[in-house]
């Protein structure tokens, strides 16, 4: 998709369609007051009539509305403008998009009028992107139809917007990906290729490697499945003279699971091919700071595996050896995502860098207690847990902290190896999986970011298809920024 800005009148623009902003103020925007003036009306009549009520992401076409020229108008309701951000920005701007996405538009027009630019810009573009993509990405007709022109009244920061929306979409699509196809061999082949055009430097661990490496945990793991285990290290570097990374992501890859022979029932697994939404995030977010060219060093690993059952899967009663030294006794194959980030976390502090991150869909538990949209938050270091936060704040993603104190490791002590992989019962269950993790991140400051609950959705929302959502990129990309602009 093309990006352009524009300085046409929203009457007048060759657009097949224009999308107008309607806030929740009594001040509308230039290119809202033009056309309901041209229309005689129509749209304060709406308001006021109670048809159309502007809140974040509620949208409504008008065809063929007197004055303009384009055949279709989209109305976006984006809230209160005091309120105005880069998350309602995004979610405003994608919806619009879906909806018009039903049809295919050769151009259309953004035409929100003053103060839609800088952060505003970047994150409407991406979110148009993301409005306009859906999961249907194997069907011979598909649902949504992306733009072939996207033009942005005064727009800034055109390219940065294309690039995160470009780079959010593909994190989605390789959630959304046939599970028999982004396999671990699959999830290398698809990354190697764009990380190699935006600059990123790829190393893969195959399985000789792996054991090379000591990486017993995730090995573990793997051997149920015909498909080999990989490891994917990525590295960044838009500072050349780093010696180390400013930030290392850590991805779980769990490219399908079937809960070993914990098995989970058939409605349980229908959406396991989702269990590598961590891995995925990090390539998102590793593409869109090479892509937007920030000057830091940033690197990426993720584990790769398949969590099936066969002859030589891994029993409950084993004990394995993590990279580190860490022996774990397996008490529930299902509990599988942190014995591949145990050894996923070691790998990265091998390198020391200056702070880590890792994302996984690791609990149930961590949906329980905060639902399906917002991330649990949990930490070594508040000071860089903070920071994490308030870029989710302004990128308008829901993010909670949990607390991580001491007495919910000793539901881990294991009576025949160091640890065992999981607690004493459900209870706390996302803590618990969480202080599992941090044996294995040495003295480094440390976010363990549980992504179950919003990295996947059963049902679409008003600005984004069911499937994969790309949770957490535009936040990591922002925190990357933020690192850049303090360094």
């Amino acid at each position: 998709m093309q990006v352009a800005a524009h300085q046409e009148s929203v009457r007048s623009i060759d657009a097949d369609a224009v999308v107008i902003a309607l806030p929740s103020d009594d001040t509308w925007p230039q290119p809202t007051v033009e056309l309901n003036e041209a229309s005689g009306g129509v749209i304060g009549r709406l308001v006021e009539s109670g048809e159309f009520k502007p809140k974040v992401g509620e949208t409504m076409l008008l065809y063929g509305l007197a004055g303009v020229s384009a055949r279709v108008t989209c109305v976006v309701g984006v809230g209160s403008l005091e309120d105005r951000d880069a998350g309602v920005a995004f979610r405003a701007a994608a919806a619009a998009a879906k909806r018009l996405a039903g049809h295919q538009r050769h151009r259309v027009a953004y035409c929100w009028g003053p103060g839609w630019n800088g952060d505003l810009c970047e994150n409407g573009i991406a979110g148009a992107f993301v409005g306009c993509h859906g999961q249907d990405i194997h069907r011979r007709e598909r649902r949504l139809h992306p733009f072939e022109t996207l033009l942005w009244e005064n727009g800034d920061r055109l390219e940065e917007g294309r690039a995160l929306g470009e780079s959010l979409n593909f994190c989605r699509d390789l959630v959304n990906g046939a599970p028999s196809d982004i396999n671990p061999e699959g999830f290398v082949e698809a990354v190697v290729p764009l990380a190699s055009e935006a600059g990123i430097v790829t190393e893969i661990w195959d399985e000789q490697r792996l054991a090379e490496e000591r990486c017993g945990a995730l090995l573990a793991v793997a051997r149920g499945s015909d498909a080999p285990p990989r490891l994917m290290k990525l590295q960044y570097r838009g500072d050349a003279s780093a010696q180390r990374p400013a930030m290392t992501l850590v991805g779980k890859g769990v490219t399908f699971d079937s809960g070993g022979y914990s098995i989970k029932p058939s409605d349980g697994m229908k959406t396991m091919k989702c269990d590598m939404a961590g891995a995925a995030t990090v390539v998102g977010t590793l593409l869109a700071i090479a892509r937007w060219k920030l000057p830091l060093r940033v690197d990426g690993v993720v584990g790769l595996v398949e969590n099936l059952v066969s002859g030589r899967a891994y029993k409950l009663g084993d004990v394995l050896h993590a990279r580190n030294g860490t022996t774990i006794e397996v008490l529930n194959t299902d509990a599988e995502g942190r014995l591949v980030l145990a050894d996923a976390l070691d790998v990265a502090a091998a390198d020391r860098p200056e702070r880590l991150v890792d994302l996984a869909t690791l609990t149930g538990a961590c949906m329980v207690a905060l639902g399906t949209d917002t991330a649990g938050l949990f930490a070594n270091d508040d000071t860089w847990c903070d920071q994490i936060m308030r870029a989710a704040g302004r990128a308008g993603e829901p993010v909670w902290k949990m607390p991580m104190f001491d007495f919910y490791g000793e539901q881990l002590r294991s009576q025949v190896a160091d640890l065992k992989n999981i607690g004493e019962g459900r209870w706390g269950g996302a803590i618990v999986a969480a202080k599992f993790l941090e044996n294995f991140v040495a003295d480094i400051p440390w976010v363990h970011i549980d992504i179950a609950g919003p990295s996947f959705l059963d049902r679409a929302k008003s600005w984004i298809d069911a499937g994969g959502t790309a949770c957490l990129v535009r936040t990591l990309v922002e925190t990357a920024r933020d690192l850049a602009l303090t360094a």
